[in-house]
């Protein structure tokens, strides 16, 4: 897809945030293939919480990434996000709460075992299970529902650094992010130098802080579009990003 036609569907998208146009499809008897798009992208991106979650609740790898298959196969066919409370007005919220209710039910949870019963399954990345697995053992010492929330963080900042990625890339400053990168959350002490990297990167220091102080601010906007992406009501934003980072910080 070319880059421009890419810009406007994501601000299409962003206008009225991926959960919004998933949550009003559940006024119709047929969802849009706009609304499943905006969907499975929202369960690619925050697949994470809810792996890790099964995994703190004590199942196995195996079962733990059947049940996350099989759950998001289930959101999908069975349309569980029609019945998302407007007040809650979080996926992060209703997430959760979905995941709660199928894995109480026998049935469904032996369905979701069956990856799903001919549904089409979210593809799981088999680097990053084991990634989310490092993960795992990093984070015994939380209960699920504490891991949850801060995978979920956690996986927002993912998401927002790999599109800043994706952007520097575009405009021809690939190295640049790989060399800045560590830079973008404050009182990072392992980075380079900045005078290590001028003559690798051709930039003097003052130009690479500037540099930094950019990436910073398009870090922070990437973030508030992504978190956004996630509510029903865009002005929650600021609330939504406090809490998060309260999760972390705890």
């Amino acid at each position: 897809m070319p880059a421009a036609l890419q810009t406007t569907t994501r601000d299409s998208l962003f206008a009225s945030t991926r959960w919004s146009v998933v949550y009003q499809a559940a006024d119709s008897q047929t969802s849009s293939e706009h609304a499943l798009s905006a969907l499975s992208e929202l369960c690619q991106i925050y697949w994470r919480p809810i792996y890790l979650f099964l995994r703190r609740q004590g199942y196995a790898f195996d079962e733990a990434e059947d049940l996350t298959q099989g759950f998001f196969a289930h959101l999908i066919e069975n349309r569980t996000y029609a019945r998302a409370s407007p007040e809650k007005g979080r996926f992060r919220a209703f997430l959760l709460g979905a995941l709660k209710y199928f894995i109480a039910d026998a049935r469904k949870r032996e369905r979701a075992q069956k990856r799903g019963g001919g549904v089409a399954l979210l593809p799981l990345d088999q680097a990053a299970i084991t990634e989310a697995e490092a993960r795992a053992v990093e984070l015994e010492r939380w209960s699920a529902d504490q891991v949850y929330e801060r995978e979920w963080a956690a996986s927002l900042l993912r998401q927002a650094l790999k599109r800043l990625a994706e952007e520097c890339a575009l405009s021809g400053k690939k190295d640049l992010f790989e060399s800045l990168k560590g830079r973008l959350s404050p009182g990072s002490d392992t980075c380079v130098p900045y005078e290590q990297l001028t003559a690798r990167l051709g930039r003097s220091p003052g130009t690479l802080r500037s540099d930094v102080a950019r990436l910073r601010e398009r870090f922070g906007a990437i973030l508030r579009e992504e978190a956004q992406s996630t509510l029903l009501d865009a002005a929650d934003v600021d609330s939504e990003l406090r809490y998060l980072w309260g999760v972390v910080a705890a």
